[in-house]
C-alpha cells in the first residue's frame, strides 16, 4: 500500500511542481506542434499557483503530481495535469482530478474544463472515463468539460415543487431526467412541478400500478411522460415500454429509473432526493443532488437557473477529496 497524499498547492511548491511538470511532459512523445509545458520555470508557476491555485500530490512524501489552476467565465480550468513518470498508474492523477472538483464546488464554480492533445488519445479517454465531455475542437486540441453537480437543500414539499418548477424551465423535448431516492422522498413531488412547469395536463401522481402515462401540453410545449420502474424485473422489461418511442418528442422523467433507463439517452440528468437525518429529519428536510450527464448541459447554467437562492438553498456536493490524504 503506498500512501497518496494530495495538497493545495502553495507558491513555495514551485520547485516541485515544475520538477514534475518537466518529467511528465519530457516523457510524451512528440507532438506537432510542440507544447509549452517545457518552457514553465519556477517563477512562472509559483506566480501561477499564487493567483489561481493548483495541487500537489505526494507518494510516500515524494513529490509525483502537479496541477496549474486558472479560472475563467466561472469554471476552473486545468493547466499542467502532470503525473512524473516514475508514479503513473498507481491512481495520481485520479486523486488529483477528484481534488480539483472538490476545489471547482467549494469556489462556487460551475464545472471544470481543460485542453488536452488528440495526439494522445489514452489521455481523451483518462477525461471521458471521469465523465467529462468534448466540447469542442480546434486543430489538434480537444476541449474537455464537466459541468459539476449542485445539492439544493428543501425544506418543504412545497419547496420541492419549485425545485421541479425551475428544472422545467430549462427542459425541452428530448430531455431524461431519472430519480432515485427512497420511498416517500419526494419524487413524486418533484414531478409534479416539473409539470407544472410544463404546463401540461392532468394531475401528476405516482404512477407505480400505471407504470407510465403521458401528460400532453396544454399549449405547444412538450408532453411529460411520466414512467416508475419500481415494479419492474429489469431492462427487458423497461424496454417492452418502448419508451424510447416518445423520448424526442417528450420530457421524459422515470422514477427509480437507476441502473435501467440510463440508455433512453445519453445525455440526462441525474437527481437523487434523500432525507436528512438528525434533527432535519423530523422537519421534513430534503436533499435533492442534481448530476448532470452529458454535453446536453455544458452550456446550462444549472446553478444558476435552478437555483438562484444561492445562500439559503444549495449547498456543494459532499467533499470526499478535498486536499487531504488518500490511500491507495
Amino acid at each position: 500500500m503506498i500512501d497518496l497524499h494530495v495538497t493545495e498547492a502553495k507558491p513555495s511548491d514551485a520547485e516541485a511542481l515544475v520538477g514534475i511538470i518537466h518529467a511528465a511532459f519530457g516523457a510524451r512523445p512528440p507532438l506537432d506542434p510542440p507544447g509549452t509545458a517545457l518552457q514553465e520555470t519556477a517563477q512562472s508557476v509559483a506566480e501561477a499557483v499564487g493567483q489561481h491555485g493548483g495541487l500537489l500530490a505526494c507518494v510516500d512524501e515524494v513529490p509525483a503530481g502537479a496541477m496549474l489552476f486558472a479560472e475563467r467565465d466561472g469554471w476552473l480550468v486545468l493547466r499542467r495535469v502532470s503525473v512524473h513518470p516514475r508514479f503513473q498508474h498507481r491512481g495520481v492523477a485520479t486523486a488529483m482530478v477528484g481534488c480539483a472538483e472538490d476545489v471547482a464546488e467549494s469556489r462556487g464554480l460551475d464545472g471544470v474544463r481543460l485542453i488536452a492533445r488528440a495526439e494522445l488519445p489514452s489521455t481523451v479517454e483518462f477525461w471521458m472515463r471521469r465523465g467529462y465531455v468534448e466540447a469542442g475542437r480546434r486543430g489538434t486540441e480537444v476541449e474537455v468539460v464537466k459541468r459539476l453537480p449542485i445539492e439544493i437543500v428543501s425544506r418543504s414539499p412545497d419547496q420541492t415543487r419549485d425545485v421541479g418548477r425551475r428544472l422545467a424551465g430549462m427542459l425541452r423535448a428530448g430531455d431524461v431526467v431519472l430519480l432515485a431516492g427512497e420511498l416517500g422522498a419526494g419524487k413524486t413531488t418533484l414531478t409534479q412541478g416539473i409539470a407544472a412547469g410544463l404546463e401540461v395536463e392532468g394531475e401528476v401522481t405516482s404512477p407505480t400500478f400505471v407504470i407510465a402515462r403521458c401528460h400532453r401540453s396544454k399549449g405547444t410545449g412538450p408532453a411529460l411522460l411520466h414512467a416508475d420502474a419500481y415494479r419492474l424485473g429489469g431492462v427487458a422489461e423497461l424496454d417492452d415500454l418502448d419508451l424510447d418511442a416518445s423520448v424526442d418528442e417528450s420530457v421524459t422523467v422515470v422514477e427509480w429509473g437507476g441502473g435501467l433507463a440510463e440508455n433512453l439517452a445519453e445525455d440526462r440528468l441525474d437527481v437523487v432526493i434523500s432525507r436528512s437525518v438528525g434533527a432535519e429529519e423530523e422537519s421534513g428536510v430534503r436533499r435533492i443532488r442534481i448530476v448532470p450527464v452529458g454535453r446536453r448541459w455544458i452550456d446550462t447554467p444549472l446553478r444558476a437557473l435552478v437555483a438562484p437562492d444561492h445562500d439559503d438553498h444549495v449547498q456543494h456536493a459532499s467533499n470526499e477529496h478535498s486536499g487531504t490524504a488518500a490511500n491507495a
